[in-house]
């Protein structure tokens, strides 16, 4: 018996061993990028898909298109004169029988015409027209932005997957090596500590892979949201490509943005329009001009044709013409003010988004040159180490827990990376190549 046990235990330790093996090939393995063998599983949703999608479909972006609409259709109003009054009407009739035999009895047809002083319409027109660009320039910096939320949820999105790929490979080979000291415990070649242990690392595993399940199925459907699709459509494998080049500098990056964000270039537009408006408040104080024409007949003597010139009288220009030009001057300036609170928000949002950049490629690059390879040599010298009994079984599960939360550590920086370049994108509101 003694040596049919000693032979169990022998089988016992060479299985754990070959587990041991598995598994920081498999951490190794785990943590790469593609995680194909749970991917090929599924559909993948390309980048470009979600993207054009978005772009087809999301409710909002569609708001703002017909709101560009709306204003560009405003700019032929502005610059009509305002429609004619054509009045009829039947005069000096006697009140004994309303008869049309006196001298003084006359059917009136009147037509008059407002035109407004010189320059007002063409300034109407005008700052319309500027409101009109903007607003086609904000559907693209409101696009540009739906894109940097596709783009930052995807990138999420990716990285909750294959998170959740290597900690569901981990649970496989903590169970195996729950499996394995529960044998060892039973012969009474292990600790019940270890079996212990090897229980509370699976259970905190199935804890940690409940809760990114959960979160996934939330992200899941805050990307149908921004694709305009239903929250409860599938998502399936997403991409996640590697880290790239460093991204220029911050001021590179802002000459960029102010010359080509699209909200930067809708608030001076803004500006301009004010700047039409105040014009039009300095004119509006200037008369417009009123002229008529009436034509009378009369049936029983000779037609007579009339014709009249008018103007408007500014009598309470103190209370209403005058405080115009105060309220656009207002105006002017708040616009001002916004286009240079916009540049300086700019200013923070792509310094604070290089710097992500740059500290998550960063990171990464150390992860993927010294911490991991350190962190697997580790994993080696303790499962050498554990051949000859110089450490425990615990000792060497935790250095492979530590590969695995490197490994995901990783993938988060290449996500963190990639939500920063789209974060960059949008502000300079164009695809990667205004970066490079």
């Amino acid at each position: 018996m003694p040596s049919v046990t000693h032979a169990r235990v022998s089988r016992m330790k060479g299985g754990m061993r070959r587990g041991i093996r598995f598994f920081a090939w498999a951490v190794a393995a785990g943590g790469a990028m593609a995680s194909p063998s749970r991917a090929q599983e599924r559909d993948t949703l390309h980048l470009a898909d979600a993207v054009a999608a978005a772009r087809g479909s999301n409710p909002m972006l569609r708001v703002a298109r017909l709101r560009a609409d709306a204003a560009r259709a405003r700019v032929p109003q502005m610059s009509a004169p305002p429609d004619p009054v054509v009045s009829f009407r039947l005069g000096n009739r006697p009140l004994d029988g309303f008869g049309a035999g006196e001298r003084m009895t006359m059917n009136t047809l009147q037509v008059q015409q407002t035109l407004p002083w010189p320059g007002k319409l063409g300034l109407a027109e005008a700052r319309a027209a500027h409101l009109a660009v903007a607003e086609e320039l904000a559907v693209l910096d409101h696009e540009a932005a739906l894109v940097r939320r596709v783009k930052a949820v995807y990138f999420e999105l990716a990285f909750e997957d294959r998170a959740l790929d290597i900690m569901r490979d981990t649970r496989d080979l903590l169970r195996e090596f729950l499996d394995v000291s529960n044998t060892l415990y039973a012969v009474g070649a292990g600790l019940q500590n270890d079996v212990l242990q090897a229980q509370v690392a699976v259970a905190t595993m199935t804890e940690d892979i409940t809760a990114a399940e959960q979160a996934r199925l939330a992200m899941a459907a805050r990307l149908n949201a921004l694709l305009g699709r239903g929250p409860e459509r599938n998502v399936g494998a997403l991409e996640l490509p590697g880290t790239g080049e460093p991204l220029p500098g911050v001021t590179d990056l802002m000459a960029v943005a102010t010359e080509r964000r699209p909200a930067l270039r809708a608030a001076r537009e803004r500006i301009r329009a004010a700047e039409s408006a105040y014009e039009t408040a300095r004119r509006a104080i200037y008369p417009d001009l009123r002229l008529g024409a009436d034509y009378a007949h009369r049936p029983r003597f000779a037609d007579m044709l009339s014709f009249s010139v008018g103007v408007s009288v500014p009598l309470w220009a103190g209370s209403r013409q005058l405080p115009m030009r105060d309220e656009a001057f207002a105006r002017q300036a708040a616009e001002e003010a916004a286009e240079l609170e916009l540049l300086n928000e700019t200013w923070a949002r792509i310094a604070e988004a290089r710097a992500e950049s740059d500290r998550a490629l960063r990171l990464h690059d150390l992860y993927a040159t010294s911490i991991l390879p350190q962190a697997r040599a580790a994993v080696e010298s303790s499962l050498s180490a554990y051949r000859v009994g110089q450490v425990d079984f615990m000792t060497l599960v935790q250095s492979e827990l530590t590969v695995h939360r490197y490994e995901i550590e990783r993938v988060r920086l290449t996500a963190a990376y990639h939500s920063a370049v789209a974060e960059i994108e949008a502000l300079l509101g164009g695809g990667t190549e205004v970066i490079r």
